[in-house]
């Protein structure tokens, strides 16, 4: 799933490249992925001017000139993808034609089409993602939205604030806490799994047993990961390019995830996987010490 770093990365991407031009068609091709009637697109999408792109958590917001905003999730398995009109895709400014399939293919879902000739393509394979169109006005009272905590690279996380949300829910295992976008906005499995072993926590450690300084450590840790995450371009998997077609590379620094099999990069202890709240979970049982009565 997207995190909070590829989510960051392809606004960076839209940002640098289409603000200020015009959408001239929206076409959908799944009902349930633009949650929105042709009547509010026609009226307040089609013909507005990109005015800029902010992102909330993992939900992507487009301004536009008339006043009304695209907000985007792309949930599991959403992507981006900006085309330009001669069909190349751009990846640090440099112009390629061969870094993905040609689109539109069986995953698109939306397609917008805008003033200088250049296609952004909403792809979503399980079709769990959305876009909406609300008035500006109500972007912030959105249900996922208006939900979220503050986000690891913003001064609003505090320690203190942290802490006090873990107390509240001592009987659970952390891994789950984190993950819940009321705790830490924009925080997802892949960066869990880091953040832990960077705080040396093991994910099923119940959030009451842990020490003021191994709460700062986690704390420490959210956004050290979370700020390599958005530096290296996120996470590449099979669903998974930003908005100019390339790929990040976080993989190729990462401590434990998609690592099980391999040795830890702090004590050369084999990394295992295991599943903790549901979730495929990665951990070093050396640096992670395992709670009283938790069995692989």
């Amino acid at each position: 799933m997207p995190e909070l770093p590829e989510v960051e990365t392809i606004r960076r991407g839209l940002q640098q490249t289409i603000v200020g031009l015009r959408i001239v068609d929206v076409e959908s091709l799944h009902p349930k992925s633009l949650q929105a009637s042709a009547e509010l697109i026609d009226e307040h999408a089609i013909g507005s001017a990109i005015v800029g792109f902010e992102r909330f958590g993992k939900v992507l917001v487009v301004r536009l000139d008339s006043g009304w905003s695209l907000l985007f999730h792309l949930k599991m398995t959403g992507q981006l993808v900006l085309v330009q009109s001669d069909g190349s895709r751009y990846a640090g400014g440099h112009p390629t034609k061969s870094m993905a399939d040609k689109l539109p293919d069986k995953s698109t879902k939306i397609i917008f089409r805008l003033s200088d000739n250049s296609t952004l393509y909403f792809n979503d394979q399980r079709i769990f993602g959305w876009v909406k169109l609300v008035p500006d006005s109500e972007v912030l009272r959105d249900t996922l939205i208006a939900r979220l905590s503050p986000e690891p690279l913003t001064e609003a996380f505090e320690l203190k604030g942290f802490a006090a949300t873990l107390a509240r829910r001592p009987k659970s295992q952390i891994k789950p806490v984190i993950l819940d976008q009321s705790v830490v906005a924009g925080v997802g499995n892949i960066y869990a799994d880091e953040s832990l072993h960077l705080a040396k926590i093991h994910p099923a450690s119940l959030t009451g047993d842990l020490k003021p300084a191994q709460i700062k450590k986690l704390y420490e840790a959210i956004k050290t990961i979370i700020s390599l995450g958005v530096e290296h371009g996120g996470t590449s998997f099979t669903s998974y390019v930003n908005a100019l077609g390339g790929t990040g590379d976080y993989l190729h620094h990462a401590r434990v995830f998609k690592r099980q099999g391999l040795t830890c990069p702090v004590c050369g202890t084999v990394i295992l996987k295991t599943r903790v709240g549901g979730r495929g979970t990665h951990f070093c049982p050396t640096c992670q010490k395992s709670p009283r009565g938790w069995k692989l």
